[in-house]
């Protein structure tokens, strides 16, 4: 029996035969108008029967019920507490009506009353005889409400009262305690179930789906063979399981095992296996591999769908191979599928990224041609396109028309055009957009205020940016470590030191992270203004950080040794070696930096020696030689 069907049985037991006492609405045209009257000699035999069928529920439990009914529907439900108090009153001669105690302690919960559908229950259980029914009714409703603590308390009860679990039941119990994080609670479950009820397929692959996702993989495998000793054979839904918990922890090693457990007990791989294990591989970074299990999969006579495809593109893209993934789009129809809107976003996504607009476009009027349903992303695609191209009115043009097919643009719709207004240098409307945004019921992100906080920075405008930074909480939009970067670099270029200082100070103290832009932005600050030895104390603290300095972090050093006052360019060389060292490879930029500084320290001979071996080596481009020659 499902529990839904357990549930239902509560409310759907009839009590055709009991009518109830007419009131001073009812019309006495009723059956039981008629049999209420004494001058009907007809109606006695009724009346019996009436009579009869009365005492297999009091009549004062049945009127007393749908009164109270009626007050729980009106919503006096303080009124209606009355009821369960006179069920249970001293020296009331009759036991507690179990199916009526059921309803009410659904509604209880329904309701939001825990505690009191719980003391009810247990005056059921002190006064009548609560069945499964009830007791399914008040557990299940605590694992709906996650008071996991109080369904193992009347779980235990009903056990200890000889009755039978029920294996659906049991599942939501089970995945309760799961949810709570309990695992030893819900194992115990499964045990009090194996010994007192009868479970099923579905219980055990519930709780060997949920044993693999925190990785007990081995309690896992316990539990399939207590199944397979049970009589019950792991299906393809048991399997598919546990290799989609293996996939989901990144051990790809065990997925397999568990593949090969599968094949061993005979139970055949389907679609949903090796689309599992397709995206799992590609996430490790493996195309060619998951290629080779598409091949298996085909081989074993399974037609991958499009969903299966659809991974595949998606991992192509993610590994930067989007020329690859165009190509296995273009051979979807050859493999008997036809490309969905799902397929086109993959791609668009990936081109945009890649910042090849003109591929983008073809592919979007090729899925408009074709009638493919297009949604927020795609137009957010097409604006971010528009936009890239200078064309901000046809931009415009197309967020008002998305909004005229009835869809509702988000955040990422409105950027592009912020982005592009702020480079137009038009930050007056990009202000006047984002209050567009919140009138029209999108509340703009971080990164739409973060792109308003840059452009107001660079026009020298850092007060106006300060104003709207320390307004940001107000408006349900923390900063983050962006927001913090940008007014830290704004404040210390125009003097500000103490406050930039204070602004990191006061990041650090909100739990947000430095990145590696905060530590380029202090390494080039500090530079900038001749504390080259802080700088350096800097990128040593980002050494021993989970921030590896960069080639950027370096030249910015090396940019500040070569401007100190004397020019320490044996200090610049020490670096240059450290850097090496620790695997960071100088580019262009670190060569020049070290030309122009001994060019400037008095050794242009040397300097143009050097720049000539490094011109040669490939180092430098033909364009930066000539002009260091110019210069020295």
């Amino acid at each position: 029996m499902t529990l839904f069907a357990a549930e239902l049985i509560v409310h759907v037991v009839p009590f055709a035969t009991q009518k109830p006492k007419p009131t001073s609405h009812s019309h006495q045209n009723t059956a039981v108008g008629c049999i209420s009257n004494p001058h009907d000699a007809s109606s006695f035999t009724d009346g019996q029967k009436a009579t009869a069928s009365g005492e297999t529920r009091p009549t004062h439990l049945l009127s007393s019920d749908l009164k109270e009914t009626h007050l729980m529907e009106e919503g006096k439900y303080s009124e209606s507490l009355s009821f369960p108090k006179y069920m249970f009153s001293k020296g009331h001669g009759d036991k507690p009506d179990t199916v009526t105690c059921t309803r009410w302690i659904e509604k209880l919960i329904n309701l939001g009353d825990i505690e009191e559908a719980v003391r009810l229950m247990e005056m059921l259980e002190k006064y009548g005889e609560p069945d499964i029914f009830a007791y399914i009714t008040l557990i299940s409703g605590l694992c709906r409400v996650n008071r996991m603590d109080l369904a193992d308390k009347a779980f235990e009860k009903m056990i200890s009262r000889g009755l039978e679990p029920e294996a659906v039941l049991c599942t939501r119990m089970i995945q309760g305690f799961f949810n709570s994080k309990n695992i030893q609670k819900a194992v115990r479950i499964m045990e009090i179930l194996e010994e007192h009820g009868e479970p099923d397929v579905f219980a055990y692959n519930v709780l060997i789906g949920e044993l693999c996702k925190v990785n007990r993989i081995d309690l896992a495998n316990k539990f399939l063979d207590r199944m397979r000793s049970r009589g019950f054979s792991p299906n393809v839904v048991t399997y598919n399981t546990m290799i989609g918990r293996c996939c989901s922890r990144r051990r790809l090693d065990l997925a397999f095992k568990v593949l090969d457990q599968m094949l061993k007990d005979k139970c055949e791989p389907c679609v949903v296996t090796y689309t599992i294990l397709i995206e799992a591989t590609l996430l490790e970074g493996g195309v060619n591999e998951a290629m080779k299990l598409l091949d298996e999969m085909l081989q074993k006579g399974l037609e991958p769908n499009l969903f299966t495809y659809n991974v595949i593109m998606n991992g192509m893209c993610k590994d930067g191979m989007v020329d690859r993934a165009l190509e296995f789009f273009k051979s979807l129809k050859s493999r008997g599928c036809e490309p969905d809107a799902v397929s086109y976003n993959i791609l668009l996504r990936a081109l945009s990224k890649q910042g090849k607009w003109h591929e983008g476009e073809k592919l979007m009027t090729e899925m408009v041609s074709k009638g493919c349903e297009t949604n927020i992303f795609f137009y957010s695609t097409l604006i971010n396109s528009l936009c890239r191209e200078g064309k901000i009115k046809d931009a415009t043009e197309v967020l008002k028309a998305m909004k005229q097919k009835g869809l509702t643009p988000d955040c990422y719709c409105y950027d592009p055009l912020i982005s592009a207004f702020c480079g137009n240098g038009r930050i007056d409307l990009a202000i006047e957009l984002l209050d567009y945004m919140i009138s029209d019921g999108c509340l703009p992100k971080i990164f739409n205020y973060n792109t308003i906080l840059s452009t107001l920075c660079k026009n020298g405008n850092a007060d106006q940016a300060l104003q709207i930074f320390e307004k940001l909480d107000e408006v349900g939009c923390p900063p983050d470590v962006g927001s913090y970067n940008t007014i830290f670099k704004a404040l210390w270029s125009n003097g500000e030191k103490v406050q930039a200082l204070k602004m990191m100070l006061e990041m650090l103290s909100q739990g947000i992270d430095p990145d590696k832009v905060t530590y380029n932005s202090l390494l080039s600050c500090l530079c900038r203004d001749g504390m080259v030895d802080e700088a350096i104390g800097l990128l040593v603290d980002m050494e021993t950080s989970k921030f590896c300095p960069t080639v950027i972090a370096y030249n910015t050093i090396l940019l500040g040794l070569q401007k100190a006052r004397p020019r320490r360019m044996d200090d610049a060389i020490e670096l240059l070696a450290a850097m090496v060292d620790k695997g960071c490879l100088p580019n262009e930029t670190t060569y020049t930096i070290l030309i122009e500084g001994f060019g400037f320290a008095g050794w242009q001979d040397e300097a143009i020696k050097l720049a000539e071996s490094l011109f040669r080596m490939n180092a430098i481009s033909e364009n930066s030689f000539k002009r260091l020659k110019r210069k020295f």
